[in-house]
Order: C-alpha cells, then sequence, then structure tokens
C-alpha cells in the first residue's frame, strides 16, 4: 500500500479566504491595546503564516509579546476561523475533490497531516465531508504542537507500506527529506519557491497531482 500524506493549508484548501480576516482581527486587537505598531497587511503578507504552528506564528511575528498575549490571539485567530468555516466560508481549490477521488480508485491511501488545531480540522473534515478520502486525521495540536517531521514518526508506525509526502511549506518538506521519501512541492500554496527546492517534483495546480504522483509513485499492483 502507498500512503499519501497531504498536508491541507495550502495544498487543499484555499485558506487565505478565512485566515486573512481571522488575522486581521487578532491584529485589530493588538493595535487597539497598543502592542504593536499600527499598520495594513496585505494577503500576500499574511499569507506567509500559514502553514506555520500559532506557536511559531506568533513567536516570529510578534516575539516581544507575553505568552498570554500569543495565547489570546491565537484563541482569536483560531476561533474566527472556525466560525467562518463553519458558516460555509471556507473553500477547497478547485477540482481538489476530483483530484482525491482519482487518487482513491487508483489505490492510494490518504492521510492528512495539519499544523492545524484539532477542532479546525474536525470543521473541516464535516463541512467538506473529508471522510470519502482520508483514512485518518493528524492535528498538531494532538501532539502539543511538536514539529510535523516528529508527527510523522508516529504515522509511519501506524499504517504498513511506503509514504509520499505533498505539501507546500517547507514543514512538509522537511518530513520527507528527514525519512528520504519521494515529495510534491505544491508551487501554487502559500510557501515561497526556495521552501520546495529538494521537492521530488512541483505542480502548479492541483489538477496535476495525479500524474505527478503516479509518475514518482505507480500504484502497487
Amino acid at each position: 500500500m502507498t500512503n499519501l500524506v497531504f498536508d491541507y493549508d495550502g495544498t487543499l484548501n484555499d485558506s487565505i479566504i478565512i485566515y486573512a480576516p481571522a488575522f486581521r482581527k487578532a491584529h485589530e486587537y493588538l493595535m487597539n491595546k497598543r502592542l504593536i505598531p499600527k499598520r495594513e497587511y496585505s494577503d500576500d503578507e499574511i499569507s506567509g503564516w500559514l502553514g506555520f504552528t500559532a506557536q511559531d506564528m506568533w513567536r516570529n511575528f510578534a516575539p516581544h509579546l507575553d505568552d498570554e498575549e500569543k495565547a489570546n490571539c491565537s484563541r482569536i485567530i483560531a476561533d474566527e476561523m472556525l466560525r467562518l468555516t463553519l458558516e460555509g466560508k471556507a473553500s477547497l481549490y478547485p477540482h481538489t475533490e476530483k483530484a482525491l477521488f482519482a487518487l482513491k480508485e487508483k489505490g492510494f491511501q490518504l492521510l492528512l497531516l495539519s499544523n492545524c488545531t484539532t477542532s479546525y480540522m474536525e470543521a473541516n473534515r464535516k463541512v467538506f465531508a473529508l471522510d470519502r478520502f482520508f483514512s485518518a486525521f493528524y492535528s498538531a495540536e494532538a501532539f502539543d504542537y511538536i514539529p510535523k517531521s516528529e508527527i510523522f514518526e508516529h504515522i509511519r508506525k501506524c499504517w504498513n507500506g511506503s509514504f509520499l509526502i505533498v505539501g507546500d511549506r517547507y514543514h512538509d518538506m522537511e518530513i520527507a527529506q528527514r525519512y528520504k521519501l519521494p515529495s510534491i512541492g505544491c508551487l501554487y500554496g502559500y510557501g515561497a519557491r526556495e521552501e520546495l527546492h529538494c521537492a521530488s517534483c512541483k505542480i502548479d495546480s492541483i489538477e496535476e497531482i495525479t500524474e505527478a504522483i503516479e509518475k514518482l509513485f505507480p500504484v502497487d499492483k
């Protein structure tokens, strides 16, 4: 069995749609408390934080904040993203469901690994009926936000067969490098191109993923 380990935000979910307004809500909270200077952020700037755990995001974005304020801001973003998702405002990339169906039909086993909260993962699982495609779901929160490459150590002990990593950020490529696995870098996502330099191959659209995976890892006979 070949296991495909997918990232979620930026790989399957066009999450800037809900992350940008959630980020701006937390940013406004900080500006109102005069904890950071007043300024505006573009969607492109904001998207650079997608794929990070909340802890890593605030540690890099505003390291001067105390732990309580970082937790407050993380909660604002998480609650807003959850609300927008449950209200139907979130969106998968076009053709994502078609691509996932095709991979399932070809005999691949799909696993989801995301640097997100468990509540966010469960909301998306429900709204997009992700159980149609995925055999298991792994959120960073469930593992106390350890790096994805360390969570994968648990995953590989739970599933037999070979693995292929699919993602748009360096967090995903680190898994492939550490365990010497083939990988697909999603250039349409939120990572910079240099983050994906080590990917076995790169794609510009989710529509290209079936062909790319079959070239790297033919379906087991």
